[in-house]
Order: C-alpha cells, then sequence, then structure tokens
C-alpha cells in the first residue's frame, strides 16, 4: 500500500498539463490547453487541459478527471500504478510496504503480464552484463554496433542464454507462474515441455508510451539459415504491434519540443540516432505502418519524416505508408538514405551536425520524392507516366485538407509537365468515386424517406431540475467563496394586513447564500449524485472556507469526480475571442454572479411550486364538496399566489 503522505505529496506536485503534455500535444488556448482527443480520431481539438483547475476533459469522448485519472483512462493504470508513475516522473520517493510473492500473484492478470515483462527485462540485461556467454557474445556485439554503456542502459538492451530454459526455469523459481510466461510469449509449452523463444539472442525492450514493458524484439547472432533473423513477442492483454512504435517513451518529449517525428525501420536506427543526438527518432519495428501507430505521433505533432535506406525495397516501403499518413491529415516528408547507407550506419559514420545538414538538405516533401522515384521508372513510357501522374493524384485525394490538395496538385503539374485542369478534374472523379455507394444500398439506408406517423415523434424532455442542480453545483465550485451584494426580499405586514415585500441589499458569500436559501425553504435535491456532492462541497467550505479542485476531486469517489470534471470543464469550452477589437465589451462573469446565484434559485423554487399546483390539481376534484377538495382548491390557490411572487422577482409571465 503507498502511503496518504506519499499520496498527497504526488497531487501537491504533479501538474496535469506536464503529464498529459507528454502523450498529448498541446497548444496554449486562453487560460487553458488544447490537443487532439487521444481516444478518439478527430481532426479538430476537442481535448482541453486546465491549469489553473488542474484538470482535463475531452468533449469527443466525454472523458475527463485529473493526472491520475488521464493515466488510468490512456494507459490503462490501476490507481497505484498510476500514482506510482507520476511519483517517479517528479522523483517523489515512495513510502509503501514491500510486496510478498503472494501478493504478486494475487494481482489481476494484466499487472501480471507486466511483472513478467519486467522480470524478463531484468533477467536478460543482468545476463548480458553478469554473465561470461552475455559479455562474450551479446555484449560484443552491440559494442561492434557503436553502442556505448550508456545508450545499453538506457534502451535496457540484454541478452538471452543460448540455453533451451535458462529464462524460464529461473522464472518459475522466481515464483512466476507458467501461464503468464506462456501468455507474454517469453516462454512455448509443447505438451509438458517449455522451451525459451528468445534464447541465443541479443534483446530489445519495448516500451509503451509511459515507458512500461509491452513485449521484447530478439535478433539472432548466428548465421542459422533455419531461425528468423529477428523474433518479436507475440500479441498479448499487453502488447499489440500494430499500437506501438518502437522508441516512442524515449522520443515523445523530444518529438513534441521539435514538432518532428523521423519514422525509421529497425531498432538499431533509432538506438544509434539516438545515441548521435538526433532524439525525436521511432521505428515501426519491422511491420508495416498502421493508421493506429500513426494516431500516436499525430498526438505530439502533425509533422512526420520517413527515412530509409536508399535501396529500391526500401523506397517502395516509404510510399506505402505516405497514403496512411496523409489520411490522418499530417504533414509528410520523405528522405532516402545514399545507396548501401541506413540510418543506422550513416548516423554511425557522421556528426551530429552533418546528419542534419544531411537531412535538411536531401529531405522532400513527399509529392516531390514520388514524381522523382516513379517517374525514373517511367521515362519515355507513355503508359507508365500516366499511371504513375493518377498514383500521385490518388495520394493527393487522401488529404482531408483542401487547400493543401490544389497546392499539392499544381506542384504536381509542375513536376509532371502536365496542365492542372486535368489533375484537378482527375481528382473530382477520384473523390467522386471514393463518395459514391450503389443505388440499392442508398435505398436499403435511407429510413429519413419513411413516413412516420405522428404519434411516434417524441421531442425529448429537457429535465429542467436536473438542469437547475447541476447549476448550483457549477456556482458552488466556481464561486462559493466569492464574496457577492445579493438583493433580499423581507416580508412586511402593513396595518390594513395588506403583505408587502422590502428589498434590503446584504454581502454574503455564494456558498452561505446558497446554503441559507435551500435550508429555509427545506429544498432538497433530487438527483443522487448532485445531493451527495452538494453536501460533501458544503462540508468542505464549513471546515476548510475554500476548496482546492484538484484536492477536492483527489478525495471524490470516480463517479463523482468525472462528475466534479464535466462540470467545471463545459464552463471553459466556450470561450469569447477578441470582440472587443470590434467594439463588443462582454462583462465579465465574476459581474453577474449574484444574478445568476439568484436567478437560479429562485427558478428552482419556482420550479417545485409548479410541480406541486400539478400534484394537487391531480387530487382535487371539481365535481365533490368535501373539505378535503376546499382545503385543496386553497393550498393550489396559495402556491400560485407564491408562483406569481416568483414570477415577478424573475420578470416572467405567470
Amino acid at each position: 500500500m503507498i502511503s496518504k503522505f506519499t499520496i498527497d505529496q504526488v497531487f501537491e506536485t504533479a501538474r496535469v498539463e506536464e503529464v498529459i503534455g507528454d502523450f498529448v500535444q498541446l497548444k496554449k488556448s486562453g487560460a487553458n490547453y488544447k490537443g487532439l482527443s487521444p481516444f478518439t480520431d478527430e481532426r479538430s481539438p476537442s481535448f482541453m487541459v486546465s491549469p489553473v483547475k488542474q484538470i482535463w476533459k475531452d468533449f469527443s469522448s466525454g472523458k475527463g478527471g485529473n493526472a491520475v485519472a488521464f493515466l488510468m483512462e490512456h494507459e490503462h493504470f490501476n490507481y497505484p500504478e498510476a500514482i506510482k508513475y507520476l511519483a517517479k516522473k517528479y522523483n517523489i520517493e515512495i513510502e509503501e510496504t514491500e510486496q510478498s510473492p503472494e501478493e504478486k500473484e494475487m494481482a489481476d492478470a494484466r499487472e501480471s503480464l507486466y511483472l513478467v515483462n519486467d522480470f524478463a527485462r531484468d533477467y536478460f540485461k543482468n545476463t548480458l552484463t553478469q554473465t561470461e556467454s552475455g559479455k562474450a557474445i551479446g555484449l560484443s556485439y552491440f559494442k561492434e554496433r557503436g553502442f556505448t554503456a550508456e545508450t545499453i542502459e538506457k534502451f535496457q538492451l540484454g541478452y538471452g542464454l543460448d540455453q533451451w530454459d535458462a529464462f524460464t526455469g529461473e522464472a518459475l523459481k522466481q515464483g512466476y507462474k507458467l501461464s503468464y510466461l506462456e501468455q507474454t510469449g517469453l516462454t512455448i509449452v509443447k505438451g509438458d515441455k517449455q522451451f525459451d523463444r528468445f534464447k541465443g539472442r541479443v534483446l530489445f525492450p519495448i516500451h509503451s508510451l509511459s515507458g512500461r514493458v509491452l513485449g521484447f524484439g530478439g535478433r539472432i547472432l548466428t548465421s542459422d539459415k533455419k531461425a528468423a533473423k529477428y523474433v518479436n513477442s507475440p500479441e498479448s492483454e499487453v502488447y499489440h504491434k500494430s499500437k506501438v512504435l518502437y522508441g516512442i517513451h524515449f522520443a515523445k518529449q523530444a518529438i513534441a519540443k521539435e514538432n518532428q517525428c523521423y519514422l525509421v525501420e529497425g531498432y538499431t536506427d533509432v538506438i544509434q540516432m539516438h545515441q548521435r543526438g538526433l532524439s525525436n527518432v521511432v521505428a515501426s519495428s519491422g511491420t508495416a505502418l498502421t493508421p493506429e501507430q500513426i494516431r500516436l505521433v499525430n498526438r505530439l505533432t502533425p509533422n512526420m519524416t520517413l527515412l530509409f535506406d536508399g535501396d529500391a525495397a526500401g523506397l517502395r516501403a516509404s510510399l506505402r505508408g505516405v497514403d496512411l499518413i496523409l489520411e490522418q491529415g499530417m504533414n509528410v516528408r520523405i528522405c532516402a538514405f545514399p545507396q548501401g547507407e541506413d540510418p543506422d550506419s550513416f548516423a554511425r559514420g557522421h556528426t551530429l551536425e552533418q546528419l542534419k545538414d544531411f537531412l535538411d538538405n536531401n529531405t522532400k516533401d513527399f509529392i516531390s520524392f514520388k514524381a522523382s522515384l516513379l517517374a525514373e521508372e517511367a521515362a519515355n513510357d507513355p503508359i507508365k507516366k500516366s499511371e504513375t501522374i493518377r498514383d500521385m493524384v490518388t495520394s493527393i485525394s487522401k488529404i482531408p485538407d483542401h487547400i493543401k490538395q490544389e497546392v499539392y496538385l499544381k506542384e504536381c503539374a509542375r513536376i509532371m509537365d502536365i496542365s492542372q485542369e486535368v489533375l484537378f478534374s482527375t481528382l473530382a472523379q477520384i473523390l467522386k468515386k471514393n463518395r459514391a455507394t450503389p443505388p440499392v444500398q442508398k435505398l436499403e439506408r435511407a429510413p429519413s424517406l419513411e413516413v412516420i406517423a405522428n404519434n411516434q415523434t417524441q421531442t425529448a424532455k429537457v429535465d429542467v431540475q436536473f438542469e437547475l442542480e447541476r447549476k448550483i453545483i457549477e456556482m458552488l465550485l466556481l464561486y462559493g467563496t466569492t464574496e457577492q451584494d445579493f438583493k433580499e426580499s423581507i416580508m412586511e405586514s402593513e396595518a390594513d394586513g395588506v403583505i408587502s415585500y422590502k428589498e434590503e441589499q446584504i454581502r454574503s458569500l455564494v456558498y452561505q447564500k446558497i446554503y441559507l436559501d435551500l435550508q429555509e425553504d427545506e429544498i432538497e435535491f433530487t438527483h443522487t449524485e448532485f445531493q451527495e456532492l452538494y453536501y460533501k462541497i458544503i462540508e468542505a467550505y464549513h471546515q476548510n472556507a475554500g476548496i482546492r479542485i484538484e484536492a477536492f476531486i483527489q478525495e471524490l469517489p470516480q463517479n463523482l469526480s468525472e462528475m466534479v470534471t464535466h462540470i467545471l470543464m463545459d464552463e471553459e469550452k466556450h470561450q469569447l475571442h477578441q470582440w472587443g477589437r470590434k467594439d463588443i465589451f462582454v462583462k465579465d462573469k465574476e459581474t453577474n454572479i449574484s444574478r445568476v446565484v439568484t436567478e437560479t434559485i429562485l427558478n428552482l423554487r419556482r420550479f417545485l411550486v409548479t410541480e406541486k399546483i400539478n400534484e394537487l390539481n391531480m387530487l382535487y376534484d371539481p365535481k365533490t364538496e368535501g373539505v378535503s377538495d376546499a382545503d385543496t382548491l386553497k393550498a393550489v390557490m396559495d402556491y400560485i399566489g407564491l408562483k406569481k411572487v416568483l414570477s415577478d422577482k424573475l420578470n416572467r409571465v405567470l
């Protein structure tokens, strides 16, 4: 168990914008930050972070909370894992009791897989540096590649002994279950026999964005033609190769800072580039680029440059991923290294300055690169040239931005020496074809054409009381300790018995005004969550004379924490944009606090009175003249009179 002192220290130290900034590219938007949602595929940013309130909300998915909630949602951490992650990030010492092997076994299956991977990482690291075989074979290989001791330690590189079950035997000895070893793919089980998947291989741990070990990539060092050169961990509960990029954990900050991401093919390419000083580099780990991987980068930057060796296969591979990147609305560039060179060898043989100069001078936008590559193949062949042009226009059609489409079409026309009109016409045909749907399907999928009976159309009713109670909670959270002038109606009885109302202005804190008014009328919240939240807020104000939002949210149950986040961030969603330049001057929200509070309470009273009138009308039977009916009628008339008073105060028609 993590101590409360540690948890409190984490919450006091952690900054939500810094934590989320490691995963999402955030841009300043007034007092807040905005970015693309990490939970949905969107083009326009709807993900908002409030540094003042230390909370976030994703308006596209409806999710929200504090820094811990983000890690739990995005990285699928449980609560202790999120706290540990933040403690590590901010160098906070964790106070907790040591877990026994039995307690480790009691962890859920997903966590058990992570624990097994952590053990494997440490085992392979120790094997590399602490065993004779590891030093002679694994460490020698890495040194031949030019990797320093610091680089080997940073990327947590390791080595698996060339024995059938060296790792498996040690893991079982340490109390790790065979089922988890098999699920992670570290051990291959055949009947009653077990084998190490990565025996005799150097190991490259594959990390998540947050730094957790998801799986491994292993390279064989022998010339055995029957064995695969590279072997990766199989798909598991924690490892999905299509959703992860090698090196993303080490590159994320540099990617966001430089606003650029370089994509290479292999593990050693990434490591060598990092060692040379170019840190914003990731790899697709030998797999074809996927939309999920692209979106992973798009959270950090809209700019991606593909780096490939100069052979034809590598260049062709670069083209296959271009269209996918364009579809995500990203800016894609390509750089091909000289014949016989790859990012690994080039970085090893050149200084950082030389590497940067080469990238600056040889990186082309995708249309220029594609044109030059395909034009060579289509030289003096009109048919191939026409196919090349159509291929380029097809790529341009993937771009969601129409302005970019036009710019690239004009560039394509210039390079390929063809009229712009033909290209625009071709683009229109491709777009029309992509949008086209067979007529039969259209008819089948057009329920809007069906005649709907009047009794089937229903307008969704607004839950007035829900909205009013929510507004009261919002005012308490935002302005609870704000002092305001309120107009109070004091009832006075004249000498002739006539009742009149006299207005007085009193100064009060917002939360005191709301609390006393609701208590005076004996108004109870009808929605359970609002009621629970209301009493927690009032208690916090009475005890502490204020609320620190980030600390308050921490103490709430998950459902109430999310509710508070939604209420606070919904208030931040819309911002006025430089209206003063157009001589439109809008009052600050703070100047209307007392009016909004008063009107909200009056509206709630009026609504409850209306509900009471409707309830009494249901009981009243005009056909009878009993005492009860007379009393009911009198009560109705009294409530109607009260409703009129409330309506007058609100300047509303009864």
